[in-house]
């Protein structure tokens, strides 16, 4: 049955190449993102991107039984592409056949592909404010 989960941000919460960060917690508790920045390193570091200058996102997200670190980056001018990892027993992998994003991911995706259009789609691309912007009933306080 779907219950509403704790979704946070913050425009100060970004990796250190400028990924926006999303958390969403079963518990209705902040997340501890520290596992979950180690992972989204290695992952990044296996697609060799130029990810100072690609938009995405990443999506801390404490299940109700594991934790998924789903990554959302735009490419191809207006594709959104998804690397989903799962923490089982203190290994992260990744298994597309058998894990994936879910219904309260897609909100943050949601969120994600306006914010998209108005920053970086409508003519005038402006990455800088496409990782500022955030959904206002997310925001927590700046660190």
């Amino acid at each position: 049955m779907f219950k509403p989960r704790l979704t946070q941000t913050s425009p100060d919460w970004l990796d250190e190449d400028g990924i926006k960060l999303y958390t969403v917690s079963a518990a209705h508790q902040p997340v501890d993102t520290e596992p979950y920045l180690a992972r989204l390193s290695r992952v990044k570091k296996a697609l060799a991107l130029d990810w100072a200058n690609t938009p995405a996102f990443a999506i801390c997200h404490d299940g109700a039984g594991m934790q998924y670190l789903v990554l959302c980056y735009w490419g191809n001018d207006n594709e959104l592409f998804t690397r989903v990892s799962v923490n089982l027993g203190g290994a992260w992998v990744e298994d597309p056949a058998s894990y994936a994003f879910c219904l309260w991911d897609m909100e943050v995706m949601w969120e994600e592909r306006t914010v998209f259009i108005d920053t970086l789609y409508s003519g005038a691309p402006n990455l800088v404010a496409y990782r500022e912007r955030r959904p206002e009933r997310w925001l927590v306080a700046k660190n």
